[in-house]
């Protein structure tokens, strides 16, 4: 397949566009000017931004499907940029995408849509584990562009009827942060108590966008894409009813097993995290 990543230089657009040409499709990256290029080589780098019509309309071209990362990953800088930039971003790629005749899409959402990650002060969820119909309660531009998104994609799947996927990330990074942030909380689970203890390692994600790119799975279907387990070395039920007391626990959490429900992933994608921080035993 021929596939464009936009967010190419990204720590996930990096892994991603690097696993891709592993698996031996051809791989063209849109990048900002300003941005450090993917170090794979074979590579097409396009410059441009995923904001500009000018610049996504010839990424476009003729790729068989689409990798959409490119985004401000939080809420820094002013809201209305971040705002701005990333639902921008998230239409003009899929808009342009859907009209040039691309056969499907993955892009970057987050579990920062539910408005817990960056809220005030902790916000509960309503209820864990929690699945892909939980309501979204974002207080910050970040968290809602992410759920304007996702919104976006719904809406170009019932205009072109092109399959999308929206992954909802966690705190995703490489595996040596990945251990020095459960060292951190397991020295004090508070560090973690507003992402709910999620990660996720950079080589799952990678995978987890190969597999959705070369399904056939048809509509448009938000993903909790993550590790089955958390950063924490106590149990989640623990963790839960400790940190969030009002939470409804609608299934028994056993051990250290993750918040989330992740069977859609593996339902749909035979998606299995594989690279895990352990118990720290």
């Amino acid at each position: 397949m021929r596939i464009l990543v936009t967010g190419a230089g990204g720590a996930i657009g990096g892994a991603a566009t690097a696993r891709l040409v592993e698996a031996g499709h051809e791989v063209r990256a849109l990048i900002r000017e300003d941005d450090t290029p993917p170090e794979t080589a074979g590579v097409e780098v396009l410059g441009g931004d995923a904001t500009d019509p000018a610049a996504v309309a010839p990424a476009v071209d003729g790729v068989d499907a689409v990798v959409h990362l490119a985004a401000t990953p939080a809420p820094l800088g002013r809201p209305e940029d971040v705002f701005v930039n990333n639902s921008c971003a998230t239409l003009v790629v899929l808009q342009y995408a859907a009209e040039a005749g691309v056969g499907r899409a993955v892009i970057a959402s987050s579990v920062s849509a539910l408005g817990l990650a960056w809220a005030r002060e902790v916000n509960s969820p309503a209820y864990v584990p929690i699945d892909e119909d939980h309501p979204f309660w974002p207080e910050e531009s970040y968290g809602l562009s992410k759920q304007v998104d996702e919104a976006t994609a719904a809406m170009i799947h019932r205009r072109f009827d092109m399959p999308i996927l929206a992954y909802r990330f966690p705190f995703t990074t490489h595996a040596k942060a990945l251990a020095e942030r459960a060292a951190q909380v397991r020295a004090d689970p508070a560090e973690a108590v507003r992402e709910l203890w999620a990660y996720l390692d950079l080589r799952d994600a990678a995978e987890a966008i190969r597999l959705g790119v070369e399904s056939d799975v048809p509509g448009f279907h938000p993903v909790y894409v993550m590790a089955p387990d958390t950063l924490a070395d106590r149990p989640t039920a623990e963790l839960v009813a400790r940190y969030h007391p009002t939470s409804e626990v609608r299934t028994e959490l056993v051990g250290r097993q993750t918040p989330y429900v992740i069977t859609r992933a593996e339902r749909l994608l035979g998606f299995h995290a594989r690279h895990l921080v352990g118990d720290g035993r």
